[in-house]
């Protein structure tokens, strides 16, 4: 039985594709398509980078009382193991 391309994908790990609708401003579209702008990899790696950043926002909040309570730590107490740090 021959490998479709989503078996291929599952093997390969790599995240599929899937086709959606968008507005966007006509002016801008019709500059973009004149400028010879692939609008969905352009929109795919815009979204993936705010996806990220707003994970990483995320993370950053949701940790903050960890991360204020290991530094008020460190600060009283200083790094662990410091004292054998060779450097």
């Amino acid at each position: 039985m021959p490998a479709t391309q989503t078996t291929r994908r599952a093997r390969t790990g790599l995240p599929g594709k899937r086709a959606t609708n968008l507005s966007l401003s006509s002016d801008v579209l019709e500059a973009a398509k004149d400028l010879e702008i692939n609008i969905s990899q352009v929109c795919d790696n815009y979204l993936r980078d705010l996806v990220r950043r707003e994970q990483e926002r995320k993370w950053r909040a949701d940790h903050a009382d960890f991360i204020a309570a290991y530094n008020a730590t460190v600060d009283a107490e200083g790094l662990p193991l410091d004292e054998w740090r060779s450097f």
